[in-house]
Parts: C-alpha cells; sequence; structure tokens
C-alpha cells in the first residue's frame, strides 16, 4: 500500500476540490490510502459525500490553515507544527506517509518542506520540477521557482535531480539533458551556465546524455528530457507557456464561433479539436515536484481543478512506486564519487523572496 498525506486547506477551493480528485484517483489506485488534514467543519462534510474514500483514508483535525497569501516566515510562525500543511509534510518525515500532496501558498510549503525534511546531504538548494508537454511526448523542467540564481554546481545538482525524474517518471535510461539558455552556442549565457555545461560534459555520466545548450522554444520542441535552469527564468518560462495556452484557446473559441461556416467547420473538425484542447489542458500535467529533499512533496496549482489535483497526486504515486529517491541518491552518489572535489557553498534559505 502506498499512503499519501493531504493538505486539504490549500488552494483556491480547497476541500470541495481536493476531496473528490482522491476520489478520483482511488477508483484508479486500488493500492493506496490517504491521510488527510484539515479542518473539520469544512473537511468533514465533503468526505461524508464519498464512504468509500473515508473507508480508506484517515482524517486529522487541525485548527490551522496556512493562507495563500501568507509569507513564509509567517507561516512557520503561526503553522509551525499545527498547520494542516506542516502536518501533512511531517507525516512523510515520520515515515506515516510516502509523499504529501498540497495546493497551498508555493513559498510556505516550500519553507515547511525545507524546515522539516532538510535536503539531502549533497544538495545545497531544493528545486521545483515541472512535467511539461511537447511535441514529442514530455519533458522535465527545473527549478520552476524554488531557487532564485543558481552556480554552476547547483545547476549541476539541478541537473542530476531532473534526470532521476525522467528515468523514475518516463521509464528512460539514460535521459538527455540540456542548459537552458540564451543561445546554442558555447561562448553566449552567464558564467555560471557556461561552466555548469563544462562540468557536466566533461563528467560524461552514464546515467544522463548531455546534449549542450537549449533556448526557450526548443523546451516545446522536445529537443532534451530534462531542461535545466534555475529558479527566475523557469518560473517565467513556465508561467509565459501557460499563459500562451490560454491565449491560444482563447483563439480558437473565438474564430470558431464567429461565422456560421466557422461553427459548421468546428463540427466537422471536433475530433481534432477535442485532441487539440487535451494536449493543452495545463490540468494533465498539474504538479509542480520538491526535488532534493528528503522526502517527496508535490505542490499542486492553487487554482487547479478536481482533475488537476487529481493529476499532482497520480504524479506522487508514481513517484513513489517507481522509487525516485532511490534514483536520485544512486545518481548523487555516483556523481560525486566521480567528482570529489565540489568545493563547499553556503547553505542558504529557499528563496522566497525574503530572510526568516
Amino acid at each position: 500500500m502506498i499512503t499519501i498525506s493531504i493538505d486539504a486547506m490549500g488552494g483556491d477551493h480547497g476541500a470541495s476540490v481536493v476531496i473528490p480528485a482522491l476520489m478520483t484517483v482511488a477508483t484508479r489506485r486500488t493500492d493506496i490510502r490517504f491521510i488527510i488534514y484539515g479542518h473539520e467543519d469544512i473537511v468533514r462534510p465533503e468526505l461524508d459525500k464519498f464512504p468509500k474514500l473515508a473507508a480508506i483514508s484517515e482524517f486529522v483535525h487541525c485548527e490551522v490553515a496556512v493562507k495563500m497569501d501568507d509569507k513564509p516566515s509567517q507561516a512557520l510562525r503561526h503553522g509551525r507544527w499545527k498547520s494542516s500543511m506542516w502536518k501533512a509534510i511531517e507525516a512523510v518525515k515520520s515515515g506515516a506517509a510516502d509523499a504529501c500532496i498540497s495546493a497551498g501558498n508555493t513559498g510556505a510549503l516550500m519553507a515547511m518542506a525545507k524546515f522539516c525534511l532538510r535536503t539531502m546531504a549533497t544538495i545545497d538548494r531544493p528545486a521545483i520540477a515541472a512535467i511539461w508537454p511537447n511535441v514529442r511526448g514530455e519533458s522535465v523542467v527545473l527549478d520552476v521557482g524554488a531557487t532564485i540564481g543558481a552556480d554552476a554546481h547547483q545547476l549541476i545538482d539541478f541537473a542530476i535531480l531532473g534526470t532521476g525524474m525522467a528515468r523514475s517518471i518516463f521509464g528512460i535510461t539514460r535521459p538527455t539533458v540540456g542548459l537552458l539558455n540564451v543561445g546554442v552556442e558555447e561562448i553566449k549565457g552567464q558564467e555560471e551556465v557556461k561552466e555548469a555545461g563544462r562540468m557536466l560534459r566533461e563528467a560524461d555520466m552514464a546515467f544522463m546524455e548531455y546534449r549542450g545548450f537549449v533556448e526557450g522554444d526548443d523546451i516545446g520542441k522536445g529537443i532534451v528530457d530534462v531542461v535545466v535552469t534555475e529558479g527566475f527564468s523557469g518560473n517565467i518560462a513556465l508561467k509565459t507557456a501557460e499563459g500562451t495556452v490560454r491565449q491560444i484557446a482563447g483563439y480558437l473559441k473565438a474564430a470558431m464561433s464567429r461565422t456560421l461556416m466557422a461553427r459548421i467547420g468546428y463540427f466537422f473538425a471536433k475530433g481534432a479539436f477535442d485532441l487539440l484542447r487535451e494536449k493543452m489542458d495545463v490540468s494533465r500535467s498539474n504538479g509542480g515536484v520538491f526535488l532534493g529533499l528528503n522526502g517527496i512533496v508535490v505542490k499542486s496549482h492553487g487554482g487547479a481543478d478536481s482533475t488537476g489535483f487529481a493529476a499532482a497526486v497520480e504524479l506522487g504515486y508514481d513517484m513513489i512506486r517507481n522509487r525516485l529517491l532511490d534514483r536520485i541518491e544512486a545518481d548523487l552518489d555516483l556523481f560525486h564519487a566521480r567528482n570529489p572535489h565540489k568545493p563547499e557553498t553556503k547553505r542558504s534559505v529557499v528563496e522566497t523572496g525574503e530572510e526568516g
């Protein structure tokens, strides 16, 4: 059995989205159970609607819920030890749960996860990894918002973390890796990126194939399985892609309803448009994975519907089933055994816009 802890109070919709999503997952996965954390007055009425889900779940009442606009430092001060978010993360640390899923405040979730679970021994900073649809299938992109700025060694850490995730989720023996840059030429880009590229090329690791630099438009082409960048540019790329999807969907909807002939044409091409809608549905790829921690934490988009939250839960399930942490630890051990002279870097706070 796989046990997943759930922060039922997070996100724009809270338990009204979370609980139906868990029921959806439970119908697909017979080897799953949940520990659900939240306020009883809010969560219990939703849970009572699904007796089958309640039968495979443990509910834990929590008086405190982290607000979506709380600063990370506020969340830590007021929610540590007692909020639904903290309790869900703590369940992973104690071994009561195999993974934690929350749609709550990203900065607070990262700060609490890093404080509670700590980073792996050789990791300086964690990263948020996203599964990114492309014309060839899917790729892993990281970091998309956890760490603002990264030196060469941290970018290499991200490459190893992303490779482990690609091997676990996609079943690829030797994923291809690219560093996001302003051009593919070796002379372009920041010194940190160029240095990371040189080190990855010289390392020549058996568990990854380094392909060099990639540009922003290469992400959608699926040029590589893992795209590595720091959190500032990664988050901008992610939000830009999501906005572009909504923009294109709006254009198509307006065009298809403009004239009678357009509506007739849509009727005959409905199958193709349904396939396009499915490909462009961001909820199918919902779930940012916190990598580099001693435990699995998945952040669902705050505005996700039940389909999107279910996708985040199943992403956590797949990573547990495919032993993601074991793969990452093995890859890190292999890399550092062959490259033992990594300099010590300052262990810093999570980049959440403030110290503390």
